[in-house]
Formats: C-alpha cells, structure tokens, sequence
C-alpha cells in the first residue's frame, strides 16, 4: 500500500549528482561513467549551484517533491575522470553549492537508450521512494554532446510546467484544433 500524502518516505540514497538551476533541483542519474559529474561541473560554471556529486541523500513526504541534500562526509566535492577531487567553492566560490534543494526534475543520461520522447506532452514520474515521484526526462549522452544545454533547457521547460504552461500540449492541441477545421 503506498504512503497518503504528507506522509513521510524513509530517507534513501541515490548514486548521480544533484544540481539547482533556476530555482529548480535536477537531479541527473545514469550508469556509472556516463557524465553525471562532468555535465553538474559544466552546469556550474555556467552559473548554477552544485548541492551533491556521487552519492545525494533524499527525503520527503509522499505527494510532495523530496529534498535532496549534500552527503555530509562528501560535501560539494565532485570526481572528475583525469582530474580527481575537486572542491566546487574551491574553484568556483560559496556562492556555487547548495546544502539541500526541492528536487523538481529527473534527468536520465543514457548513452543508448531504445528511444527518446519526441514529443514532450507528458513527463513519466521517476520513483524516488514510495509515493514520491519527480517528472522526468531520458537525455542523449554522447561524446561533445551538450547535456548541460540540454538540462538547462529541460528545468526551465519544467518551470514553465509547475506554472500551467507546457509548450508541447498546446502545440499538440493547436494541430488537433488545425485537423478539425481541415475535416
């Protein structure tokens, strides 16, 4: 039986890295070697905040968006392949980590996934824990792919969303309403 809301999940952990664009909390998950940590290192140099790389805890209540924080032996440390360790305030000062933010959005990154959503209409409900579930979206990642534009356009998509705008259900409803008149 799944938890009624504002009943709380039990705290989990997820293995991906966790980043706020905008006022909206990505969180990007994929196999190990994919670029989690590589596209959250390029989300914030363009400006937005790392909250946790590897390991994020979440918690929340059912119903609600869950809250991802920074793992506490972890901080805002991230592993780059050919890098090592890197400390995100280090090189990039305070104002670029976040302890904890509503995770608003799920980015999959999927070297070959059989297919990918063309259209958008809809945004399938990743499961984080039992009755928290996160709109989410499946990404291309490929070699000099451009994830992080990817992402960025993504959150600010799912912004529009929390607001009542979805571009693709009107786009969707203008060509139904175009086919009507045509008949």
């Amino acid at each position: 039986m799944r938890p009624g809301p504002g009943v709380p999940v039990p705290a989990t952990r997820i293995h991906g890295s966790l980043v706020e664009l905008e006022g909206v909390g990505v969180l990007l998950i994929g196999e190990s070697g994919v670029g989690k940590s590589e596209c959250a290192l390029e989300l914030v140099r363009r400006g937005h905040r790392l909250v946790a790389d590897d390991v994020v805890e979440v918690e929340g209540t059912a119903g609600a968006e869950p809250i991802g924080r920074t793992h506490a032996t972890l901080g805002h440390h991230i592993e780059i392949r050919g890098l090592g360790i890197l400390s995100v305030p280090d090189l990039f000062g305070r104002e670029a980590v976040l302890d904890s933010t509503r995770i608003g959005l799920v980015c999959r990154l999927e070297r070959n996934a059989p297919s990918y959503d063309r259209i958008g209409i809809d945004r399938p409900r990743y499961e984080i824990g039992e009755g928290i579930g996160v709109p989410s979206v499946v990404l291309p990642a490929h070699p000099a792919g451009t994830l992080a534009t990817l992402i960025e356009v993504a959150a600010r998509d799912q912004d529009l969303r929390r607001g009542g705008l979805n571009a693709a259900a009107r786009f969707d409803a203008d060509l139904q309403r175009e086919m009507e008149q045509r008949r």
